[in-house]
């Protein structure tokens, strides 16, 4: 079984940053893929960032390329997620979410479908 706790969501300006953690227990962190995802109100979840068991491969959707950075800390177990030049589009509940499976290493999917564990989400609010 597979613990995930988010932190560090809150209320932002256009334009400002935040910091999302998460932190991991319950299973060898480091031989698994991470990722965010989040969840606009009355829209479906969507992926944000993904990156791999090693931390040498990242993914990012389009709307945040540039924008936001994922890490992982592996000696820690922890996964982060800085958010920068926040905009009023990126408010959601923002869930980390750990693979089902390993994969190989290079293995950092972006389908909902492929993390078989999820955190309770934290809130990120961008006014405008």
């Amino acid at each position: 079984q597979v613990q995930l706790v988010e932190s560090g969501g809150g209320l932002v300006q256009a334009g400002g940053s935040l910091r999302l953690s998460c932190a991991a227990s319950g299973r060898a962190f480091s031989t698994y893929p991470m990722a965010w995802f989040r969840q606009a109100p009355g829209k479906d979840r969507e992926f944000v960032a993904a990156i791999n068991r090693s931390g040498g491969r990242t993914l990012y959707a389009d709307s945040v390329k540039g924008r936001f950075t994922i890490s992982r800390d592996n000696v820690k177990n922890t996964e982060t997620l800085q958010m920068n030049s926040l905009k009023s589009e990126d408010t959601g509940v923002y869930y980390c979410a750990a693979g089902a499976v390993r994969g190989d290493l290079w293995y950092a999917p972006t389908r909902d479908r492929d993390y078989g564990y999820w955190g309770q989400g934290t809130q990120v609010t961008v006014s405008s």
